[in-house]
């Protein structure tokens, strides 16, 4: 009996997948060798609520708090357990470049799945490869790799929850309900991943949801009737899981929407600071000019950006007009309309250097549309070589859009990501009082225990290499009594900071500076660093001692 023939997909996957793992670990070391890994303010507060989890004065998972969704401080826990990779960030990282390998072999996967064989079309083996190399050597999207933000995560569950829609609609044309069902089994497992990594997966959910119920109506997709069950119950167990934990936890199924955390609570007290609404505000075809210029942003500099604008539209139409085949692709514009509504009518800003208030801020989002410009712009090589005459044209076809892909790449690294950029502005002025405030925190006793407010710069902490189990924070009390809890062991801290801590530290007008009883407190020293709020650092004292 002859021995079965390798599947060629299979291997080529495989390959795809170490190249990306050489990339991302290459990546890694060199961010890594220059402090770049917690650069993001966010991506310091991603790693201490997963490490709040075991690491607090009241351990638990309610200590995954609201606004953010839970997948990534969970897949982050693990690897946070060791004090060393929480300060170093390391912990953070290893979800996000263990995603960005299983990214890039989607978007392999993606195309090998949507078009036709090799052996019956040309451009359909150089497809899927181009597709890959443009997504995986992406200077943002290395970058973010290496850190513990969560869009390396979301594209993951996002590209593979279109893989396997895709091989669902192709079992189709083959009439296998079973393998329907089985892939869109999957893509239901893929899309809670992504409703529990980031709220861009419940929009998705939303799209993929009506358009496979409406496809399966249709004659030719009757396979699909019964994996569609299961993909619409998947799809919405992660909204649900969240819903509930808010109401059981915080007694409002809304409170990461509304709450005092959340997004459009933050853009409230902006506005009262005297801070003019974020652009974009209440206006779609404005707030998609924003979020379309962060992605060409996130793909090019200047007049490099017209190329991938160009071949995103090429491949678009080559889809419309002349591929229908591929029609599942068309899923990769979801993050467009998204987008544009969060901006305009959820209070999520987004700055871009080129436009008022010419700054750098959430420019990242702009990579949710990568999958997009790798997959558009294969295809669109792809629709040109197929209809190229012979070998010659093909050729040249395929060196030019690789030199062109090449060339913008190298002017992003010549000027640094958009991205990183984004983190260095943004980080400077923050890490400079955060080191400063760890420099004192580090002459103090060892056993030492703390009262501080952890929402904005709990990077002190981990600097310092000060353990969250010694910190009286927001976070130690019970959620669901609102608006406190005066038996919580937080309002009781602030009440009597001198029976439950050694020392205080408040920044400005945070909870700390506004509610805690000072006078049981000594100044020790007080900390300025342009652009940043002023740390006090206090030692307690009972009221009926001597200082």
């Amino acid at each position: 009996m002859k021995n079965p023939k390798p599947n060629t997909t299979d291997s080529e996957v495989f390959l795809v997948g170490q190249i990306a793992a050489i990339i991302s670990i290459a990546a890694f070391f060199y961010y890594l060798r220059h402090d770049d890994l917690l650069l993001y303010g966010d991506a310091v507060a991603h790693i201490s609520i997963a490490r709040r989890v075991i690491d607090s004065r009241t351990p638990g998972l309610l200590q995954l708090g609201t606004v953010w969704l839970p997948l990534p401080h969970l897949l982050m826990l693990p690897f946070l357990i060791s004090k060393w990779m929480w300060r170093t960030g390391i912990g953070g990282s290893i979800p996000s470049m263990l995603s960005y390998v299983f990214s890039v072999t989607g978007v392999f996967r993606l195309l090998k799945t949507v078009l036709p064989s090799a052996k019956d079309h040309a451009g359909s083996r150089f497809a899927p490869w181009f597709a890959a190399a443009i997504f995986a050597i992406n200077p943002n999207l290395i970058y973010l790799q290496t850190t513990a933000m969560t869009e390396a995560i979301y594209l993951a569950f996002f590209i593979w929850t279109l893989v396997f829609i895709s091989a669902a609609i192709r079992a189709c044309s083959a009439a296998d309900g079973k393998a329907a069902t089985s892939s869109l089994t999957r893509a239901g497992f893929c899309i809670v991943g992504a409703c529990l990594t980031r709220y861009d997966g419940w929009f998705l959910a939303v799209v993929a949801v009506a358009v496979l119920f409406f496809l399966s109506r249709l004659a030719n997709f009757k396979a699909l009737r019964r994996g569609v069950k299961h993909f619409a119950l998947l799809a919405a167990a992660g909204p649900a899981l969240w819903f509930a934990y808010n109401a059981a936890v915080y007694r409002n199924p809304l409170e990461f929407a509304n709450g005092a955390y959340s997004a459009k609570a933050i853009e409230q007290k902006s506005i009262l600071a005297g801070s003019p609404p974020h652009p974009g505000t209440g206006n779609l075809p404005v707030a998609f000019q924003y979020f379309f210029k962060s992605a060409e942003l996130n793909l090019a500099e200047g007049k490099w950006q017209i190329f991938w604008v160009c071949s995103l539209l090429l491949g678009t139409a080559i889809v419309l007009f002349f591929q229908r085949k591929l029609w599942p692709v068309l899923l990769l514009w979801v993050p467009v309309p998204f987008y544009m509504v969060s901006i305009a009518h959820s209070s999520v800003p987004l700055f871009v250097p080129s436009w008022w208030p010419f700054s750098l801020y959430n420019v990242r989002y702009g990579l949710e549309m990568l999958p997009a410009f790798a997959v558009f712009t294969a295809i669109a090589a792809y629709g040109l070589i197929r209809f190229a005459s012979n070998a010659r044209p093909r050729l040249a076809i395929a060196i030019v859009f690789l030199a062109l892909g090449c060339a913008s790449y190298i002017q992003i690294w010549r000027k640094d990501p958009a991205s990183f950029q984004e983190a260095v502005v943004n980080s400077r002025s923050r890490i400079a009082l955060e080191s400063a405030v760890a420099a004192r925190l580090e002459m103090l006793p060892a056993d030492s225990t703390f009262l501080m407010y952890l929402g904005d710069h709990v990077g002190a902490l981990q600097q310092a290499g000060i353990s969250l189990s010694r910190v009286i924070n927001e976070g130690n009390h019970r959620p669901w009594k609102c608006p406190s809890d005066p038996q919580g062991l937080w309002e009781r801290a602030l009440k009597d900071p001198a029976s439950y801590a050694n020392y205080v530290i408040d920044f400005d007008s945070d909870p700390v500076a506004s509610s805690v009883n000072k006078n049981e407190l000594a100044t020790l020293v007080i900390i300025r660093v342009t652009g940043q709020s002023q740390a006090t650092i206090y030692r307690t004292f009972k009221s009926n001692q001597a200082r």
